[in-house]
């Protein structure tokens, strides 16, 4: 029997869905009773809020993240081989991209099953497209080194291929460690450089700013810590 992994976008935060997401997205969620989720508490809220066909307690929840064995992917193929559509579902944001969810849909591409995206919030599109940077050549480089030092080589090495190739470099990091890297960001690059920070993205907090490196340095550094955000550098 033929079944579809469906990608299923999420709000960036305390949204409720019907605000971000489209009516043919959320009546494509809601008959699903199959689900591979990265968190099943925050899941069940999210499909609360969606309102699901059938009851909650009655949908299947297998839970996809970073500490999830790669031996155990097949296992989580198995609803799809067996005929049943299956819902993936990030924490936010679209599933796949910087996600665990990735090595399910490679599997299912693998196992040539039909994979749909659904549309909703990607912070990575929302981020370039407000920031006026280079929206024809980027690349998203995900978490860079935590420790001091390697943050602060690896940025250099970003900032000379953004200047070689006018790419637009996006990277994210763990909320708790924004202000780190805002600092290394300021103390490494080029005062010509031009940053981005793109913050609470969809939030009523949101806060979408583009400088140079050398204008950041004269402000009050912004409150980014704890809150999620999208840096992007042009050199």
């Amino acid at each position: 029997m033929a079944a579809t992994l469906y990608l299923i976008p999420v709000p960036l935060g305390a949204t409720a869905p019907e605000a971000v997401l489209p009516a043919p997205v959320l009546e494509q969620i809601r008959p699903l009773t199959h689900f591979v989720v990265e968190n099943a508490k925050s899941a069940r809220a999210f499909l609360k809020a969606v309102g699901t066909a059938q009851p909650l307690q009655s949908l299947l929840l297998d839970e996809l993240n970073e500490h999830t064995p790669h031996t155990a992917l097949q296992k989580l193929l198995e609803p799809l081989l067996a005929g049943h559509d299956i819902g993936l579902v990030s924490e936010a944001g679209c599933p796949a991209v910087a996600d665990p969810g990735a090595d399910l849909v490679a599997l299912a591409q693998k196992n040539g099953i039909r994979v749909v995206p659904l549309v909703g919030p990607s912070s990575l599109l929302l981020a370039l497209m407000a920031s006026g940077l280079n929206g024809q050549r980027f690349a998203f480089l995900g978490y860079l080194p935590s420790k001091p030092m390697e943050r602060a080589k690896a940025l250099r090495n970003i900032e000379a291929e953004s200047r070689q190739h006018r790419q637009t470099q996006l990277f994210i990091e763990t909320p708790y460690r924004n202000r780190p890297m805002l600092e290394t960001l300021l103390a490494t690059c080029q005062p010509s450089t031009r940053l981005t920070l793109a913050t609470d993205l969809t939030l009523p907090s949101e806060s979408i700013v583009t400088l140079t490196i050398g204008e950041w340095k004269k402000r009050t550094p912004p409150d980014i810590e704890r809150r999620p955000t999208v840096f992007l550098l042009l050199a």
